[in-house]
């Protein structure tokens, strides 16, 4: 026979089984980890294998050229000291670049929208580096969320 507390305490677990299933899923959300290529990842992201990038070409012009996407950029100034423009650290706290002057001839500027640019070894930094043949050919910048960094 259906009791009024039986009834009441069943309505209870029914309205508080979907509290319990959003809890358990926004831990094992908030915890997850993904693996690709492994079953068993051992950081928030595990790549067991091989990992391609996008890559542009940005082709050096009169005015500034801005730095807005892709990850391994070919620049190519088509005069001396022409200007390749990183965006603003504040805004990609994290952001990589790996960067390549593939111009034999004319030296790229490369400079920062905000902040500056810091060798890793260094606590002086410059709002400008410039990229040539034996000098900073090739680059990899990172975003601390205030400058930039660059290896070279």
């Amino acid at each position: 026979m259906l009791t009024v507390r039986f009834v009441q305490n069943h309505c209870k677990m029914l309205i508080s089984l979907p509290k319990l299933v959003f809890f358990l899923l926004i831990t094992t959300i908030s915890f997850s980890q993904v693996g690709i290529n492994t079953i068993t990842p051992l950081s928030t992201l595990d790549v067991n294998g091989n990992m391609s990038v996008k890559v542009i070409t940005l082709v050096g012009s009169s005015s500034v050229t801005s730095i807005s996407d892709g990850v391994y950029l070919s620049i190519n100034p088509q005069a001396t000291d022409q200007e390749f423009q990183l965006p603003n650290p504040t805004i990609y706290p994290g952001r990589m670049y790996l960067i390549r002057n593939i111009n034999n001839t004319y030296t790229a500027k490369l400079s920062t929208a905000a902040g500056l640019l810091f060798p890793k070894s260094s606590t002086t930094g410059s709002p400008q580096i410039y990229m040539y043949e034996g000098n900073k050919r090739s680059v990899l910048v990172i975003s601390d969320g205030s400058n930039w960094t660059y290896f070279d």
